[in-house]
């Protein structure tokens, strides 16, 4: 039997591609040589040879040059081309490596995505790390976002509680710690790429991260990490019994919120981040036990808000915090509990509002801090209970503003506070309860204004305090009620006072006999 051979009635694709190639070079040769004759010949008519022979001969080494200068031109225009080719090739190659690279990418990432699917903890803590190993491998910026917004999207599911430690839920219990496991190492992972310098290998700094909603009952470290440029939410977070540290965090550019997040229980810290720009948001965030660290904190530009929060327990420390620009808000606040405190802290320069804020209860206190430039203002806030301190606190530039506000109980202490420049505004405001004390105070520059207040409960007392210099004015104000002490103070009486309280002083008021006027 014959064997079975291939037809040789067209050549192989071998010597295809041989004639091929040579067709190609041989009309490449051609066409190189009659763009040259082209180029020669132009060169000779722009000299004008037709010419140049009743006067003088054209010599060998004259039409020699021009013969190099065509090829010359010739093969420039030839090095262009490939170079050009070269490039589109090259693009070619590297558009093919990216659709192979995404490729793979989408198959190892539905593999991943079906591991968190399983029933089984380890197989989803599998899939975890998988996603995890993608999002740093991932051949571009929207892919690798796609995997990290597969993680957030997982915290973000409903788990069941923790059944307990009855013998009866054992089974139940174990599974709740072996999924919580995974919830745990999703926040340690986050953490640990976008604490990487942005632009080196695994940093996931400038993508997007969506908590929104997921409670956090791990730890979680973002120390040293940078927000910029990109969109962060724990906005309706929990923080109940971890520890979460932002220190030295930098929020140079970016939107950040947690808008209702509920701190109720752990440790949350950014002591010494830089809030240099952007958005950041604490707006309706409830601060009901745990502590919540802002120590050494720097607000220098952008906008911080805490609008609404509500203060009803454990401890918020902004103590040593740096306030030098931007936009620090606290209007609407609710101090109804706990402690805040702006211990040693300096105001040098942008906006800290305390508007309508109010302190029912709490222990808030600026004691020993610095207001230097800027502006802060307490307008229209309302202190019904709880102590409010600006204990040895200096003020010595900017502006501090009471305007309008209510003191109708608790206590309000500038005791040996330094008012040394700037101006204090307690305009129009009204002390109808509580006590509110200026006692060893010095007023030894610049200008505090009481016009328009009214003293008609409680007990407002100046006892020591030394008016060495600058305007302390009480033009306009009113005393019907309560208790108002100048006892022992030094220097010369506030301007207005006497008109304001009137002589002799009513039932109340007390001043000192340097101030009276001398009997006819």
């Amino acid at each position: 039997m014959t064997p079975n051979r291939r037809p040789r009635s067209a050549p192989n694709e071998r010597e295809l591609r041989l004639w091929r190639v040579g067709r190609a070079l041989t009309l490449a040769f051609a066409a190189a040589v009659l763009v040259a004759g082209g180029v020669f010949y132009f060169l000779v008519v722009l000299l004008d040879v037709q010419e140049i022979g009743a006067t003088a001969k054209l010599d060998a080494k004259t039409l020699f040059d021009l013969v190099k200068l065509s090829f010359g031109v010739v093969a420039g225009a030839g090095a262009l081309v490939a170079l050009v080719v070269a490039y589109r090739r090259q693009r070619v190659d590297e558009a093919g490596a990216h659709r192979e690279a995404t490729r793979l990418h989408t198959e190892r990432f539905s593999q991943a995505v079906d591991k968190l699917g399983s029933d089984s903890p380890a197989v989803r803590l599998g899939g975890v790390h998988a996603l995890a190993g993608l999002a740093d491998d991932a051949p571009d910026n929207s892919l690798r976002q796609t995997c990290i917004d597969v993680l957030c999207a997982y915290l973000q599911l409903p788990f069941t509680p923790d059944p307990g430690t009855d013998p009866a839920h054992q089974e139940e219990h174990h599974r709740y710690l072996a999924f919580r496991k995974v919830r745990h190492t999703i926040l340690r992972l986050i953490g640990d790429h976008y604490r990487r310098p942005k632009g080196t290998h695994r940093s996931w700094q400038g993508c997007d991260l969506d908590l929104t909603g997921v409670t956090i009952d791990g730890d979680m470290d973002f120390a040293g990490a940078t927000f910029s440029g990109s969109t962060v939410s724990f906005a309706g977070a929990t923080f109940s019994g971890s520890t979460v540290s932002f220190g030295d965090a930098t929020f140079s550019g970016s939107t950040v919120s947690f808008a209702g997040a509920t701190f109720s229980d752990g440790d949350v810290s950014f002591g010494d981040a830089t809030f240099s720009g952007g958005d950041v948001s604490f707006d309706g965030a409830t601060f009901s036990d745990g502590t919540v660290s802002f120590d050494g904190a720097t607000f220098s530009d952008g906008e911080v808000s805490f609008g609404g929060a509500m203060f009803s327990g454990g401890e918020v420390s902004f103590g040593d915090a740096l306030f030098v620009g931007g936009t620090v808000s606290f209007g609407d606040a609710t101090f109804s509990d706990g402690e805040v405190s702006f211990g040693g802290a300096m105001f040098s320069g942008g906006e800290v509002s305390f508007g309508d804020a109010l302190f029912v209860g709490s222990t808030v206190s600026f004691g020993g801090a610095m207001f230097v430039d800027g502006t802060v203002s307490f307008g229209d806030a309302t202190f019904s209970a709880g102590t409010v301190s600006f204990r040895s606190a200096t003020f010595s530039g900017g502006t501090v503003s009471f305007r309008h506000a209510m003191l109708s109980g608790g206590e309000v202490s500038f005791r040996s506070a330094t008012f040394s420049g700037g101006t204090v505004y307690i305009d129009d405001a009204m002390f109808s309860g509580g006590e509110v004390s200026f006692r060893s105070a010095t007023f030894s520059s610049g200008t505090v204004y009481f016009r328009n207040a009214t003293f008609s409960g409680g007990t407002v007392s100046f006892r020591g305090a030394t008016f060495s210099g600058g305007t302390v004015s009480f033009r306009s104000a009113t005393f019907s009620s309560g208790d108002l002490s100048f006892d022992g103070a030094i220097g010369s009486a506030p301007q207005g006072l006497l008109a304001a309280v009137g002589t002799p002083p009513p039932s109340g008021v007390t001043l000192p006999s340097a101030w009276l006027p001398s009997a006819p």
